[in-house]
C-alpha cells in the first residue's frame, strides 16, 4: 500500500509539473505567455487571454485532467481514508507550484489544478461544490479585490467549511496541503501596498 502511495504522489507531482498553460500556446501559437504576462505565470487565464478561447479551453482541461487522473486512480487503488491520500491530492498542486524543471519562478498558481484534483475524488463531489461556491460568492455577490486577496480568502474558507462539512480527515489534510501551496504562490502579491476592496455585486453604482 505503501509503495503504490508513493507512485501516486510521484506521478501527481509529474503530472503537475507540465506546464501546459505554457506549452500549448508556445506549440499551437508561438507565444510565451510568460514573457507576454504581468504576472509570468504559465496558467491557463493568461492562456486564454494571450492565446484565445480554443487554446485557453485545451489547457484547461489539461490542467484539470493532470490534476484528476492520479488522485482518481489512487482513490481507486488505495482508498480516501488512507492518509497518503492527502500527499496524492497536493502532489499534482506542487508539482503545477513548483515543478522539478524551473522552480518556483516557472510554475504556476495552482488553482486550474487544484479543481482537477477535486474532480478527482469522484463520485464524492462536495468539496468541490464547495471550492465552486466560495469562488463563485467572492466574484459575483460579495466581490473580493485584488484576485490574489479573493484567491487567499477562497481558499482558507474552503479549508474551513471542509472541516464544518465533516469531510474525511485525508481529504481535510490534503485541502490544507493546497490551500498551503496555493497562499505560498500567491505571497508575493499578497505582499504588496494594493488597495483591498470588498464590494457587493448586486450594489448600483
Amino acid at each position: 500500500m505503501l509503495i503504490q502511495a508513493i507512485c501516486y504522489i510521484v506521478l501527481g507531482y509529474v503530472l503537475g509539473s507540465v506546464m501546459f498553460g505554457y506549452v500549448i500556446p508556445k506549440v499551437f501559437r508561438g507565444i510565451d505567455v510568460r514573457s507576454l504576462s504581468s504576472d509570468g505565470n504559465p496558467g491557463t487565464a493568461n492562456a486564454f487571454f494571450y492565446g484565445g478561447a480554443v487554446c485557453g479551453i485545451v489547457v484547461l482541461f489539461c490542467e484539470l485532467l493532470k490534476g484528476m487522473v492520479p488522485v482518481y486512480l489512487a482513490a481507486k487503488e488505495i482508498g480516501t481514508q488512507n492518509l497518503a491520500f492527502a500527499l496524492v491530492m497536493a502532489a499534482p498542486v506542487l508539482g503545477h507550484a513548483f515543478p522539478f524543471w524551473g522552480g518556483r519562478r516557472k510554475g504556476g498558481k495552482g488553482i486550474a489544478v487544484s479543481f482537477g484534483v477535486l474532480l478527482g475524488l469522484y463520485p464524492m463531489f462536495t468539496d468541490l461544490w464547495l471550492l465552486i461556491f466560495w469562488y463563485l460568492l467572492f466574484t459575483l455577490v460579495i466581490i473580493i479585490d485584488p484576485h490574489s486577496f479573493r484567491t487567499a480568502v477562497t481558499y482558507l474558507c474552503w479549508l474551513l467549511s471542509g472541516i464544518c462539512f465533516q469531510l474525511s480527515l485525508p481529504v481535510v489534510v490534503g485541502n490544507c496541503l493546497i490551500s498551503c501551496i496555493v497562499l505560498e504562490k500567491h505571497r508575493e502579491e499578497l505582499k504588496k501596498k494594493n488597495k483591498k476592496q470588498i464590494r457587493f455585486g448586486f450594489r448600483r453604482n
